[in-house]
């Protein structure tokens, strides 16, 4: 009977040591914060004022139509999304982009538009 009973803890602490942990996160669980850039002495602007600070610049720019561009920022990097009238404007914007301060990386998913569509 004892020979029974430490077989049978064993085989349970066996079975404990040697399952994975497994962690659920849930669909509205907080995203962890990443690290700060290093940056010239300013702090890093948030998410939404850096996407005003690139739609800004992009409405800033000569000939460059922003009306149907979305722009979303998170943690440096920058999705511009929608469509342009021209295929140059794809590249133009992902350009003016980069060169906001504060926009580490660029995920450009523009798309042309044609007139009547």
């Amino acid at each position: 009977m004892k020979a029974f009973n430490v077989a049978s803890l064993l085989v349970v602490m066996g079975g404990v040591t040697l399952t994975p942990s497994v962690y659920a996160q849930t669909a509205n669980a907080m995203p962890m914060a990443s690290s700060p850039v290093a940056s010239s002495g300013k702090s890093a602007p948030t998410d939404k004022q850096l996407a005003r600070d690139v739609r800004k610049a992009l409405s800033k720019a000569p000939n460059f139509n922003v009306s149907n561009v979305f722009v979303k920022a998170r943690g440096g990097v920058v999705t511009l999304s929608g469509s342009v009238p021209d295929g140059p404007q794809i590249q133009q914007a992902g350009d003016i982009t980069m060169g906001v301060p504060g926009v580490t990386s660029v995920s450009n998913h523009l798309t042309i538009y044609t007139k009547g569509y």
